[in-house]
């Protein structure tokens, strides 16, 4: 199986529920919700069954029974095909094995972080850090919840790795707003130059980068 359409996780979240056993759609999401993996991968039930019926076209799913219970509408119970169990595999140990490019809307904003007056720059980013120790807060007391319950670190570890990266994300962005205040990143001076007169007609030229773009 190619590894053509592998861009959304809701689909790798479909077909290990159904290498559990034969669910419908609405089983599926319960299933996700209970174990709080929306928290990992985008879930509504809109996309949801637009992933099922993607996967049936694909074969790598195929239904077995259709009922209704009461009033209910009808619901068809998919199961995994033999394709969807190489398919499962393939895309599952392709992620957990292959770092990936990936672009997360901070480190987007970090490029582009002088295009901000470095004051508002520093009130922004501390305001960022604040917001990350309450998700820190919020990942440890998810933490604590699970040990009491007694659920093996096997189930949770994506929570564990989550509070990994906020720790790390949290220190970073404490560490870049010290050096902002404090000058010690270097091209601040430039950048509060650059702030410092609004009516400035001539740019205030780039340092470093200018001289390269000079010697070209």
């Amino acid at each position: 199986m190619s590894g053509r359409n592998r861009s959304n996780p809701l689909a790798l979240a479909v077909l290990i529920c159904l290498y559990e056993r034969p669910m419908h759609p609405y089983e599926v999401a319960s299933t996700l919700r209970q174990r709080h993996k929306q928290d990992s991968v985008r879930l509504n039930y809109g996309s949801l069954y637009a992933v099922v019926a993607s996967l049936e076209r694909r074969r790598l799913v195929t239904p077995v029974e259709t009922g209704r219970e009461g009033r209910l509408p009808e619901r068809t119970v998919y199961e995994l095909t033999a394709a969807g169990r190489a398919e499962m595999h393939e895309w599952l140990a392709e992620l957990v094995s292959l770092p990936t490019k990936e672009y997360p809307s901070f480190e987007a904003a970090l490029s582009f972080l002088p295009a901000l007056p470095p004051d508002e720059a520093v009130s922004l980013l501390d305001e960022r850090a604040a917001r990350l120790e309450l998700l820190l807060a919020q990942t440890d007391a998810a933490r604590e919840l699970v040990e009491r319950q007694r659920i093996p670190r096997l189930f949770w570890i994506e929570g564990q790795f989550r509070y990994v990266l906020y720790r790390a994300e949290l220190d970073y962005v404490r560490r870049l707003t010290a050096d902002i205040r404090s000058g010690a990143l270097e091209g601040t001076d430039w950048w509060r130059a650059v702030f410092a007169d609004p009516e400035r007609l001539t740019p205030v030229p780039l340092p470093g980068i200018d001289a390269l773009a000079d010697e070209r």
